[in-house]
Order: structure tokens, then C-alpha cells, then sequence
């Protein structure tokens, strides 16, 4: 059998059965740092797809880079069929200020495919697109709620698309939502490109959380086994059937106070389900917030002071509810805690 030829990126030669962290150039900050892209690719020896996983698009997004650091530790991946394109921090900017955005204020999400003479995000955007996106079949973008607001751990889809409804199953996390292309999103510019992408939800902005490191983690194994890239020893199996939901619900302040929010994310709802109140500071003028569908909690506002119209319960649409919760908390209950020494 004819050996399998290198893996070329950014001017540096990957030789099959070998990995490396390749640093491409992106800019330099105005005290003279540079800022890489920094892509570790793992080349297999033997054939496979190239398979992108990235993390931290927006720089708050930091849930996305401990998944990130795990997958790049785990057994499973001391032999690969394929290659790996691992990208733990996209928007290095973003990282380094806590922020989901640029330096120049735009999301990152929203510029690509990005040319290569455009703003700051646009520039990074086309890097990432031209050196990593196009060079992969399939992706695997991981993302969180932004700050003061968490995900339940789930998939976003593109309505329609088999392929990627297959992996998203293989995933396995509790919820696979359907979900439109955005224009200048990494999804639209790659599925443009004939790349498809699995979109990973789950989380807080700026925070770890056990649950959505773990359900990332075990689920991007699922898909690496699913596409034969790894073998199944060390794959953790799913729990339970994922729910999947074409619509979903925004459950937003009617006014403004101190809001006490009733229900965590996983949890079942049904029509009339009491999902929260608010309160002016008095005590004397009270508002609950009530579910209007069947479905379960795949998001919410972790803010107790709010004002009218702020977004407080994000709820996916579903008769499976019940079951789904009861799934989740078992999850949740076989999920150990961090370890301060994982932490640092």
C-alpha cells in the first residue's frame, strides 16, 4: 500500500502518523506581539476525511477551548485515520480582552468568508476560512451563551441537510435544534464551500461548566468514530434519545426588576409552567413569566436585575420533554465535578 502523502499548512509539511501545533501569522498588536492562528493538526497514517474542529470564535467563548484542550489529550486519538485540524482559540483578540468581540468591535461571526484586505475580523475571518475550512469535508464549530446567560448543551442544525442530521445524532447531545444560516456566519461561508458544520451550544460566556465540557468532549469522539477516524475503545456511548426541535421560544422580561428565575436549563415545561418572577424592589408588584408550549429549557438568563424585554428563558419546542429532562439529569448526576488541579 502506497504511503499516505503529507498534510501541507501555512508552508509546513505533517508527515502521516505525526502531529504538530503550526502557528499562521495573523497580525501584531500595536506594541509590536504578534498574534498567530495557531492550528494543531494531527495526520493519520491511514486515509480518512479532514475533519475541522474550532473553538472561540468569539473570545468569551472560553467553554469551547477546555473541550478543546480534553480532545487533544484523549486516548482515542493516539490513532487517527484522517487528519485533525484542531484550532482551540479563533479570535485570539477576543480571548486575551474577555470579550466576545475584535478590537474593532465586530463579531466574528458575522464577517466571513472574510477577503484578505478587509477590516481586522475580516481578515481573520478569510485566514481562518482559506487555511483551515476549506482545506477540511466536515467541522465542528463550539460555542456557548454569551456572559450572564447559559446553554444547555445542544446541536444546531441546517434545516434540511441528512448529513449533518446523521452526525448530530451520532453527537448525542440532549437537544438538536434546527437552526437557518445567518449571513457572514462561519456556518453559511462553509456550507458555501461545500463544508458542512455541526454547531455545538452549552454553557456560560467565561465559564467552565462540567456538563457542557463533558458533552462536547464525548460528543466530537461520537462524530470522529461515526466517520471512522477513530476506533470505538474510549468512546463514551449516548444516553438516551435526542430531542430534536424545528422551533423554539423567547421568553422575555414584561417588566423591569429583580427577576427570580424558577427552572435551570434541561428542565421540562408545559402550557402554563410558572417560569419565573419579577419583582420591583418594594416587594409590592410582582409579574410570573409562563411558558406558552410543551418543550424543555435549553437556555436562560443567569441575571437577577433586568429590564422589560430582556431575554429570560429560551425554550425548545418539543412533546418529548419529560423524558428528555429525566435523561439530562442523569447526565448531569454521572458528571464529577473539576478538580482544582484540571482547573489551572
Amino acid at each position: 500500500m502506497d504511503r499516505r502523502p503529507p498534510f501541507e499548512i501555512n508552508g509546513e509539511v505533517i508527515a502521516p502518523g505525526t502531529r504538530r501545533t503550526v502557528d499562521i501569522p495573523v497580525s501584531t498588536l500595536s506594541n509590536h506581539t504578534p498574534v498567530n492562528l495557531s492550528v494543531h493538526v494531527i495526520h493519520g497514517k491511514r486515509p480518512g476525511p479532514v475533519l475541522f474542529v474550532s473553538a472561540a470564535i468569539h473570545g468569551d467563548e472560553v467553554i469551547g477551548v477546555e473541550i478543546m484542550r480534553r480532545l487533544l489529550r484523549a486516548t482515542p486519538l493516539k490513532s487517527v485515520a484522517g487528519t485533525l485540524l484542531a484550532v482551540p482559540i479563533v479570535n485570539t483578540f477576543g480571548f486575551l480582552n474577555h470579550s466576545r468581540y475584535l478590537p474593532d468591535r465586530r463579531d466574528l461571526n458575522r464577517c466571513f468568508p472574510g477577503v484578505s484586505a478587509g477590516s481586522m475580523a475580516s481578515q481573520l475571518a478569510h485566514i481562518f476560512m482559506t487555511e483551515v475550512v476549506q482545506r477540511a469535508d466536515i467541522g465542528i464549530d463550539l460555542h456557548s451563551a454569551a456572559i450572564h446567560r447559559t446553554n444547555l448543551p445542544q446541536i444546531r442544525l441546517t434545516p434540511g441537510n441528512p448529513r449533518l442530521a446523521d452526525l448530530g445524532q451520532a453527537f448525542g447531545a440532549p437537544v438538536m435544534m434546527e437552526s437557518r444560516l445567518r449571513e457572514g456566519s462561519l456556518r453559511m461561508a462553509a456550507e458555501e464551500a461545500g463544508v458542512d458544520v455541526l454547531l455545538y451550544e452549552g454553557g456560560e460566556g467565561l465559564r467552565f461548566d462540567e456538563f457542557a465540557a463533558r458533552s462536547g468532549l464525548n460528543g466530537i469522539l461520537r462524530v470522529m468514530h461515526q466517520l471512522q477516524m477513530i476506533g470505538g475503545k474510549g468512546v463514551p456511548r449516548t444516553r438516551g434519545v435526542p430531542v430534536r426541535a424545528s422551533r423554539s421560544s423567547w421568553y422575555r422580561a414584561p417588566r423591569g426588576g429583580l427577576f427570580r428565575g424558577y427552572l435551570a436549563v434541561g428542565d421540562a415545561v408545559q402550557p402554563g409552567t410558572v417560569l419565573g418572577a419579577i419583582a420591583n424592589a418594594f416587594g409590592d408588584v410582582e409579574s410570573e413569566v409562563l411558558a406558552e408550549v410543551a418543550g424543555i429549557v435549553i437556555g436562560r438568563t443567569n441575571m437577577p436585575v433586568v429590564y422589560e424585554g430582556d431575554a429570560l428563558f429560551h425554550v425548545a419546542e418539543t412533546t418529548r420533554g419529560e423524558a428528555a429532562a429525566e435523561d439530562i439529569s442523569a447526565h448531569q448526576d454521572a458528571a464529577p465535578l473539576f478538580d482544582e488541579d484540571e482547573i489551572i
